[in-house]
């Protein structure tokens, strides 16, 4: 079946409600553990139903967000989610004290993440939930709405991205200008619908009890094995070990492109002959990764094949789509869906590789993990997959960028490292923001330039004011729309590192561990999948020291300059 064929229906909350309450009481009224794993499969299934008709739905609003009917049911579902978690809230509450729990093959993380539930809900909260939803909403449709002009067209955000890298660097500029421009025109917007949302999560968790919404934030995010002083610290290493790499790099850079300084329209040039470009129209590059998959493994033919034939991607960017990425799974249908923006630059083979990592995750755990909850892991582990797959696509580059495939090694692996200190940046400045929920949003854009210097400190933005008074932010939508997602990426780059490291060592064994992890959805915690794949945990002292300098040995190894 194709996805154009899976079946939407809006699920009316007075329906949802008479379900839930049925499922709940069959649940309860369990006498033995064959009782109550039965009642629990079929709680579970209903519970997968809604998600499915609610991503569905957020899969098709987000491919047109000017589609009225999907925008009237997304706008729905914002409504409807956070009136569910009433019931979500009862069930954890249920088994969390059920009398079958100690006899139970169910994963210890499950009730870890229950307990979560409990921690990060109560109905005082529901009006602040929706509103949160509303102004998520919001900032996408606000960035979806760009209509750039620049040399007589019409662009929107990832359209004009490759003209901010291209070879000509009057064009890069005024491309950057014309970028910037969108976010200058509404920053006043931008600034308000950020404050909006700073607010209504500082007042959420203070309902809730917490100091601000900062314990609140790593509570939603599940995280549950490591706390924000161990992250405090992990930053404080990339600090130490990393920032200094990745400042070399750019001195590099800049000799590479032959120009005296980086200026903040050159940070994405990489080479005087231009960045790697993919070659081939983007149905070459389906074609390309479909070899890829067939070669890499039986697990990933199988995989591939099903993404292609059950057309479950959604890959160029149009008008009125949103912006970004993403991969999410249909749990009726049991595949996963990948969105994205492709453009014309390399980030359109990472698409293929990174959600495409995601994808296969969900491909190895949604059919034989009972729980929907557990068939993905927790978002820092979710991000080993996607990252590490990056990296096991090494070998196949040529078949996406030909002869640029060793100018698109280097490319990678230096802008691995070069994002590492951003990602931490971003994770810095969520911090400094909700636990200082108060500050204007002048106050705010100062603090983001404040920690941009520590983490990028050679980065300057002559001539874009709105960028040197800090409004850079405005353009990284996991600030907007899920707060303190953003050290997870930074963190499965470690590790994703690590596994690069081990296929240049010729560890057989590295892919039979990758694929042992995917397999594991949500079943274990963050540290528990590391240690499960046999790679070090980024919060060890030493270990991203370790990674820099493996990563710039490799790097030296290249000859640069030919590119």
């Amino acid at each position: 079946m194709k996805f154009s064929e899976f079946k939407y229906e809006r699920l009316s909350y007075e329906d949802l409600k008479k379900e839930y309450e049925e499922k709940l009481s069959a649940l309860k009224q369990s006498t033995d553990e064959e009782s109550f794993m039965k009642a629990f499969d079929e709680i579970n299934a209903f519970r997968g139903h809604v998600s499915s008709m609610q991503t569905l739905c957020s899969i098709r609003h987000t491919i047109n967000t000017a589609d009225e009917f999907y925008d009237k049911e997304n706008a729905y579902w914002d409504q409807t989610m956070p009136l569910m978690q009433v019931y979500e809230v009862e069930l954890a509450k249920f088994m969390l004290s059920n009398p079958y729990r100690e006899k139970l093959d169910i994963p210890e993380s499950y009730y870890l993440t229950l307990e979560n539930t409990l921690k990060s809900f109560s109905p005082e909260i529901i009006t602040d939930l929706q509103e949160e939803n509303r102004l998520s909403t919001e900032y996408g449709k606000l960035k979806s709405s760009a209509k750039i002009e620049f040399d007589g067209q019409i662009y929107n955000l990832a359209s004009i991205t490759p003209l901010m890298n291209d070879d000509d660097r009057d064009i890069r500029k005024r491309a950057t200008i014309a970028y910037t421009r969108f976010f200058e025109e509404n920053e006043e917007k931008f600034d308000e619908i950020y404050d909006s949302l700073v607010k209504v999560r500082d007042r959420m968790a203070k309902k809730l009890g917490y100091e601000n919404y900062t314990p609140l934030g790593y509570i939603r995010m599940n995280r549950l094995d490591y706390n924000e002083e161990m992250v405090r610290n992990y930053r404080n290493q990339v600090i130490e070990d990393i920032v200094p790499l990745t400042v070399e790099l750019r001195e590099k850079q800049a000799k590479r492109i032959g120009v005296d300084k980086l200026e903040s329209y050159d940070l994405s040039y990489n080479f005087k002959t231009g960045n790697p470009k993919p070659h081939g129209s983007l149905d070459e590059l389906v074609q390309a990764a479909l070899q890829m998959y067939t070669e890499m493994s039986p697990e990933t033919a199988e995989f591939f094949k099903m993404m292609v034939d059950g057309e479950l991607f959604d890959l160029p960017t149009r008008p009125n789509k949103e912006m970004g990425g993403y991969c999410t799974g249909i749990y009726d249908y049991k595949v996963p869906f990948i969105f994205a923006n492709t453009n014309g630059t390399s980030g359109d083979v990472d698409v293929l590789t990174h959600e495409a990592g995601h994808a296969f995750q969900a491909f190895c755990s949604i059919s034989k993990i009972r729980i929907p909850d557990l068939c993905v892991p927790t978002m820092e582990s979710a991000e080993i997959d996607s990252m590490s797959m990056e990296f096991f696509a090494h070998p196949w580059s040529h078949l996406f960028f030909k002869e640029e495939a060793e100018k698109y090694h280097y490319f990678h692996i230096s802008e691995a490292l070069k994002f590492l200190p951003y990602g931490c940046l971003v994770d810095h400045f969520q911090h400094e923001v909700y636990n200082n929920p108060d500050m204007t949003p002048a106050e705010r854009k100062a603090c983001w330039r404040r920690l941009e210097k520590v983490y990028k400190p050679d980065v300057e933005y002559d001539g874009f004011p709105l960028l040197e008074r800090g409004g850079f932010f405005y353009r990284q939508g996991h600030i907007f729309q899920s707060p303190f997602y953003y050290i997870d990426y930074t963190l499965a780059q470690i590790c994703a590192l690590q596994f690069f490291v081990r296929t240049l060592n010729k560890d057989e064994n590295a892919w039979k561990d990758y694929v042992h992890i995917c397999g594991l959805g949500g079943t274990k915690t963050f540290t528990k999948i590391v240690e499960d794949a046999h790679l070090k945990v980024p919060f060890e002292d030493g270990c991203l020291k370790e990674v820099s300098v493996r990563m710039k040995e490799e790097l030296d190894k290249i000859d640069d300059s030919k590119f």
